[in-house]
């Protein structure tokens, strides 16, 4: 055996007994090289780890929204599309095991899309589709209140998704307009919060997770910030749902995913003259070429503008 490409940290519960399945399947019966096995693992591991961050033990509880969070995630981490697609066919090769072997019932992998190889500029709304979609939340119920705050706060700070679900109650200083993110690896950082953010969740903490608490039966008291309807954490699958929720109601119907919100938050900022390096910090991005990838998005915004204030921008005659 090879020891690097058998070096699977899977636990023993059905999820890692299927990754453990998957890989004798790769080596046995299709006799993959060396090398390449190897590369189906690393994927495989880095698939593993998120789905396990997401509290996911069986495969029958992976779902479409899951497996795009975690090709998202790649595309956060500053992957590039070609690793990407590689990443993603890995993941539909174990799909395809699984469905084959009965330990799935639907391949969550199908009608997840690849991303072309290439340049793949991140999806941002329209400034007016931001506000239609959270002053669209008018409700004065706790789930209401708290699905306002939080798609605030993610359009607010930028924030991961993953970020935002772990975030406390003890995380937030309304007095200062800032929020304590813990990013990879633990790495914290505080980012500021907008007067409609501030509003939105001093509501919720008010009014909405007060009423959604009465439902927890956990014997601790329960810290999150963002409550499920049972009083629990949320989580983030769950976060997904509300956004997907609130986008329906808007009349969005495209595929509208909470890094949606992320992406939206840097090229406005970045549209609206931010310097690079305070964006960077504020996203969390280890480097700074994966936050460059927005200045590629607001070039068409810049020619428009070059176009509205250049007092020759139009004309067809030369100075």
């Amino acid at each position: 055996m090879n020891s690097a490409t058998d070096d699977f940290a899977s636990g023993t519960d059905d999820l890692g007994l299927a990754f453990a399945d998957h890989r004798d399947y790769l080596r046995v019966e299709r006799g993959l090289s060396g090398n390449t096995l190897q590369a189906y693992q690393s994927d495989l591991r880095r698939y593993e780890k998120f789905l396990r961050s997401n509290h996911v033990v069986s495969p029958k509880a992976i779902e479409p929204e899951l497996v795009r969070g975690f090709a998202e995630s790649l595309s956060d981490e500053g992957l590039s599309a070609k690793s990407i697609a590689r990443s993603l066919s890995s993941i539909r090769s174990f799909h395809r095991f699984a469905l084959r072997e009965d330990l799935i019932d639907v391949d969550p992998t199908k009608g997840v899309s690849t991303p072309r190889i290439g340049l793949a500029l991140p999806k941002a709304l329209e400034r007016d589709e931001v506000v239609a979609l959270i002053e669209g939340i008018t409700g004065g119920d706790a789930l209401s209140l708290r699905d306002r705050a939080l798609l605030e706060i993610l359009y607010s700070t930028g924030a991961r998704i993953s970020e935002v679900a772990g975030l406390d109650t003890g995380d937030c200083d309304l007095d200062e307009r800032s929020l304590r993110v813990t990013g990879k690896g633990g790495k914290e950082r505080y980012v500021p919060l907008g007067a409609p953010a501030v509003g939105a969740v001093d509501r919720y903490l008010a009014l909405g997770r007060p009423a959604l608490l009465e439902s927890w039966t956990g014997e601790r008291v329960q810290s999150a910030l963002f409550l499920n309807a049972r009083g629990g954490r949320l989580t983030r699958q769950g976060l997904w749902k509300i956004v997907k929720s609130r986008a329906v109601q808007a009349g969005m119907a495209d595929e509208l995913s909470p890094h949606v919100f992320r992406h939206s938050c840097a090229t406005h900022m970045l549209e609206g003259g931010a310097d690079i390096r305070a964006v960077q910090e504020m996203l969390g991005h280890a480097s700074l070429s994966t936050t460059q990838v927005y200045t590629k998005v607001t070039t068409g915004h810049i020619h428009d503008v070059y176009l509205q204030s250049h007092p020759r921008a139009r004309s067809g005659t030369r100075p």
